[in-house]
């Protein structure tokens, strides 16, 4: 299995990928790191983007403008651990004039998919050059369309 794994079986308007739970990710008692989750986060959400044909290199050279978070919020439900394999499912719950905000749920990739972590983050469409707040490109608005919460 690779470590980052893109699934095809996630539910409709939702985006999925797969990643285990390294060393690096741990804490002494040997559970998840709370500030690990912003890496799994930032990996559905590269691969969204890559997903719906705007790869982040790609992304901001053509529209000249950045998405730096506004807001990044978690809720911790049940420890994950060591070499726990991850799904990750995100999709866009709003979108407004200069802004999207990304829903996450983490589930432990076994049978029973306990829910580790549900979260959230926003994303603001800077100018680079003064990173003042600027409409989102329609073209991204519309390629994002299907993974939009109804």
């Amino acid at each position: 299995m690779d470590a980052v794994t893109l699934s095809s079986d996630a539910a409709p308007g939702r985006f999925r990928v797969s990643e285990f739970v390294r060393w690096s990710d741990i804490d002494l008692a040997g559970i998840i790191c709370y500030g690990a989750y912003v890496r799994f986060f930032e990996i559905a959400e590269s691969e969204l983007f890559r997903a719906v044909g705007f790869p982040f290199s790609e992304l901001f050279e053509r529209f000249d403008f950045w998405l730096p978070r506004a807001q990044l919020h978690f809720e911790f439900r049940q420890p994950a651990r060591l070499d726990d394999h991850l799904d990750v499912e995100m999709w866009v719950a709003r979108v407004g004039n200069s802004s999207l905000r990304l829903e996450f749920e983490v589930r432990k990739g076994d049978a029973e998919r306990a829910v580790t972590a549900q979260g959230y983050a926003v994303l603001v469409a800077a100018r680079r050059s003064d990173l003042r707040p600027i409409p989102l490109p329609p073209e991204l608005v519309a390629a994002l369309a299907p993974y939009r919460a109804a």
